[in-house]
């Protein structure tokens, strides 16, 4: 972590080293070292010390490999044996007198050795050659890591050796574990068929081939739900239909939404233009790395990988047609799957993992949107009443007690206030409200009406949480504008004319007091979406936006982008449905928008 690597800088400053900490996410950070781009590297060890710093097991099989790991490659690769393999690329030979060297050797012989007691006494030249040339800085010794068990999961011994290097926890006999009541959920049974069914022996190839055995897997699972998907698509298409024709309708006759409707088409043009722009100008992408790792390897069958690499993602390629492949302009043309893009819904292809990022995102996106849409009608169903209220009852106990619950929940953060409600739920009920999901439904892949039910049961959490802040703002700001509405010469003119008051308020001065929430509807969508990242981590939410924080952390340019594009058109989208109900809720608008 950055924290202790501190520590380092400010002495190396103090003798006239200048440092500079560059903090990458775990797989960014491999990919980087693999390739040989870094300089130096921290790294929290958690009790193992290997002293010649592990250069016999360095790249693919482990990645603890801290010093010259191009000397570690060469000595992988048989180099004191002279093995040709010993010259590819990233692979450099320690000179004879340097003492990696020597405790290469010194550890050949060791490994050669029967009796133990012989191999612990000539092991230890190799300590003495790591102590006098300190190639790691250890700043403090190891804490003890803490394991946490599930209820009903028998012979966990209570201390146990932890690390890397002693596969943690295969030493203690994990074989022998066992449960009280095992149990096999139908959703992960179902959700392991289907992984097993998309597996793909080379996961950087562009071409997706199955063999018949998961043909017959996959066949079977289309013949199970093709009834299903049909009646599913009719309906889906059917609601989008209706909802086009229903926004083109309203624009033919108000002039004011069709005017809004072609904005949003060069806007969401002038985004997408600046986003693939921005996403193409950092130097080292994950992508970049990936590519400088396999190169150091030098094998025929990783330079093939490149090249399906640089097709897969048109490195190959001028910048306006990686942008034309990005945003599926070319299908246009062809109408060929494989030129598919964001305006067909096709978000393209992580560069982290190779996936597709329709597949990555899955059920993100609508879970968001149901977040995102309960937490604005949570917003309005607390907020719009007790600002009325507020407003109503102007310095009455009650606004005096709401105005001070609304200052609180403006100043505590959404993520505090997620931390207080898991530790109070844990405590004093001894219920989990983290997830979306319970066990039984977590793993399921397809829905049911048990897992909407699940979900119903779970989801008032995260939108009670994200809504907190947000209502204690719009009680504020429902109050500030309707008590201006009351002081207005028409409420006056109305009540001296006998009309009743609950008429009066909600006829007119509420209806234009409200403007402010139906208007910021467009900024809401993204707002929850990228504000509430944190909130979904420690909720451990299955959202967009830790998945979109974890792309930026990575560099996976082609995913960040992809999920930017989709806040936008969110924004937009809310921007539209905003001003629907503008249309329908103030007649100003109605009356005086189609004219200048």
């Amino acid at each position: 972590s950055v924290d202790p690597a501190q520590f380092i800088v400010e002495d190396w400053k103090n003798i006239g080293i200048r440092a500079v900490i560059h903090q990458r996410a775990r797989r960014l950070f491999f990919t980087e070292k693999e390739a040989l781009e870094h300089d130096f590297n921290v790294w929290g060890g958690c009790c193992e010390f290997m002293p010649l710093l592990e250069p016999r097991y360095f790249v693919p099989y482990s990645r603890e490999s801290n010093y010259a790991p191009a000397f570690a490659k060469w000595y992988i690769n048989k180099g004191l044996y002279g093995d040709p393999c010993a010259n590819n690329p990233g692979c450099i030979e320690p000179s004879k007198e340097h003492p990696l060297r020597k405790a290469m050797e010194i550890y050949e012989k060791v490994i050669t050795l029967g009796r133990l007691e012989e191999q612990v006494e000539t092991f230890r030249e190799v300590l003495k050659i790591a102590a006098e040339n300190v190639w790691s800085i250890n700043i403090a010794t190891p804490t003890p890591v803490l394991v946490v068990v599930k209820e009903g999961l028998h012979n966990v011994p209570e201390i146990a050796v932890s690390g890397s290097l002693f596969c943690t926890p295969a030493n203690t006999g994990i074989d022998t574990y066992f449960f009280d009541n095992p149990s096999d959920f139908p959703g992960a049974i179902e959700h392991i068929k289907q992984a097993i069914a998309k597996t793909v022996e080379n996961p950087f190839s562009s071409l997706t081939t199955t063999t018949s055995v998961e043909e017959k897997v996959e066949n079977e699972i289309k013949s199970e739900s093709v009834a299903q998907h049909l009646v599913g698509s009719i309906v889906k298409y059917l609601l989008i239909g209706i909802a086009i024709l229903f926004v083109l309708l309203t624009a033919v006759k108000h002039p004011y939404i069709g005017k809004r409707l072609l904005i949003m088409v060069p806007t969401l043009m002038v985004v997408s233009v600046l986003m693939f722009i921005i996403i193409q100008l950092p130097p080292g992408d994950f992508l970049t790395s990936r590519i400088m790792q396999l190169q150091e390897s030098g094998e025929t069958a990783e330079l093939q990988q490149i090249e399906d690499i640089r097709k897969m993602f048109w490195l190959d390629k001028p910048m306006h047609v990686r942008y034309a492949k990005w945003m599926g302009i070319s299908w246009f043309k062809t109408f060929k799957t494989e030129d598919k893009g964001l305006l067909q819904g096709n978000l393209g292809r992580s560069m982290e993992d190779n996936r597709q990022i329709n597949e990555i995102v899955g059920d993100r996106i609508i879970l968001t949107l149901l977040i995102s849409v309960g937490t604005i009608l949570f917003t309005w169903a607390v907020a719009i009443p007790i600002g009325i209220y507020s407003a109503v009852k102007q310095y009455s106990i009650g606004d005096y007690i709401f105005t001070f619950l609304g200052f609180i929940g403006m100043c505590i953060p959404s993520f505090l206030l997620a931390l207080l409600l898991l530790y109070a739920s844990a405590e004093l009920f001894g219920i989990k409200v983290s997830g979306l999901f319970s066990n039984q439904y977590a793993a399921q892949p397809q829905w049911s009406w048990g897992k909407v039910g699940d979900l119903l049961q779970h989801i008032w959490v995260p939108i009670a949480v994200l809504g907190v802040g947000g209502t204690a703002g719009m009680i504020r700001v429902m109050r500030s504008n309707l008590l201006d509405e009351l002081k207005k010469p028409y409420v006056i003119t109305a009540i001296a004319k006998g009309v009743r008051p609950i008429k009066l308020l909600f006829k007119y001065p509420i209806r234009i007091a409200i403007n402010p929430f139906v208007s910021g509807i467009g900024t809401l969508f993204p707002k929850l979406i990228s504000g509430g990242a944190i909130v979904a981590m420690v909720l451990s939410l299955p959202t967009v936006g830790p998945l979109m924080l974890s792309a930026v952390m990575n560099e996976d340019m082609y995913l960040a982008g992809s999920m930017l594009m989709v806040l936008s058109l969110l924004g937009i989208f809310g921007t539209l449905v905003s001003d629907l109900l503008l249309l329908w809720l103030d007649p100003r608008i109605r009356f005086q928008g189609d004219r200048r």
